[in-house]
């Protein structure tokens, strides 16, 4: 397929600043792709939606506030960076703009300043000088890494609304978003029904974001990030199938994470990185129905929804959505695709 045949509607609009709260008061669309069906629901209906047995999947990974602003030392002129993955002790990989040399220092504050290591290719390295221990260092400085098309500052607000509840381990630059719509409410609701929950991480980074410039979509390449599929996880989703039971994966990183653990023919424990591109053609092995918000056109992230819905089909759900008003992207409304359009045998 090509790059444009992902070209979505969408009304910029109709993009989402602030999340719907309570949460689970989200508008939900929900999709049976081999039915050709659509229906308007809540995130609350989910309990309703899903079977006793069914096994929701989420991912854990806690999002870092790396979005650090220092200063030039000659100038004082802002610099915005984004502190992406740490490459050593200290030392990081950033996204940041301008032209820059190895050596030059970016002032943090009286105490700490950040010196630029290496530049080559796009990708920057920088070192965090100073007494502060890193966690606090980025908690001290560091803001919420907002998507670019939420047009406003990040706010001590977005430390709560940009984190899932279920977040633990630190390490991603952006939020699972289909997450952000349980709370703990929705949560004991689905546990009373004897929906079950199974973690993975997956810590989100460049990869899930990269532009496809590519017109022919075989062309692109994923960046590697990390991903854990555990034991226990396995297990659930094994008596869930067992069972004759759904596996919902909350978002597309969960779904890269447990067909990544699937790819040698049958799921198994994993733990390493991922640059796995699911892209219309793929043949799933694991997921039943997916849970996940709307994304912004020719992304990878609506090439895998795609995959999994049939892309005209998706296309249709997207101009109803428009139409209706839903909210997109990462604080906006979500839709559950259930009966995918394709798996493997």
């Amino acid at each position: 397929m090509q790059l444009s045949d992902f070209d979505f509607p969408f009304d910029p609009s109709l993009v989402a600043t602030e999340p719907t709260l309570p949460r689970e008061q989200a508008k939900l669309l929900v999709l049976n792709p081999h039915q050709q069906a659509i229906m308007h629901r809540r995130i609350a209906d989910l309990v309703d939606l899903l079977d006793p047995g069914d096994l929701i999947v989420v991912n854990d990974t806690r999002v870092r506030p790396a979005r650090v602003t220092g200063r030039k030392p000659a100038s004082g002129r802002p610099v915005e960076m984004l502190f992406v993955k740490p490459v050593a002790d200290r030392e990081w990989e950033v996204l940041m703009k301008g032209t820059w040399r190895a050596g030059q220092a970016i002032e943090i504050d009286g105490e700490s300043d950040v010196t630029v290591l290496s530049r080559e290719g796009g990708r920057t390295v920088v070192r965090i000088n100073g007494a502060w221990p890193i966690p606090e260092w980025f908690r001290v400085h560091g803001r919420m890494p907002l998507p670019p098309y939420i047009k406003r500052p990040p706010t001590d607000q977005d430390r709560e609304w940009y984190q899932t509840v279920f977040a633990r381990d630190e390490g991603a630059i952006a939020a699972p978003t289909a997450g952000l719509h349980f709370t703990p409410a929705l949560l004991s609701q689905l546990t009373d029904r004897h929906i079950e929950l199974a973690t993975i991480t997956l810590h989100v980074g460049v990869g899930t974001f990269k532009p496809v410039t590519a017109e022919c979509l075989e062309e692109h390449r994923m960046d590697a990030e990390w991903v854990e599929v555990g034991t226990a996880a396995v297990r659930a989703i094994e008596r869930a199938k067992a069972g004759g039971r759904k596996v919902v994966a909350v978002g597309t990183t969960v779904v890269r994470a447990l067909e990544t653990a699937a790819l040698q023919g049958m799921l198994q424990p994993y733990r390493g990185e991922t640059s796995l591109f699911v892209r219309p053609g793929f043949q799933f092995k694991v997921v039943d129905a997916l849970l996940t918000n709307f994304h912004l056109p020719q992304t990878t992230l609506l090439m895998l929804v795609s995959a999994f819905a049939g892309t005209g089909f998706l296309r249709r759900a997207y101009e109803e959505a428009v139409q209706t008003g839903y909210r997109f992207y990462s604080y906006g409304d979500a839709m559950l695709v259930t009966d995918p359009w394709t798996r493997s045998s």
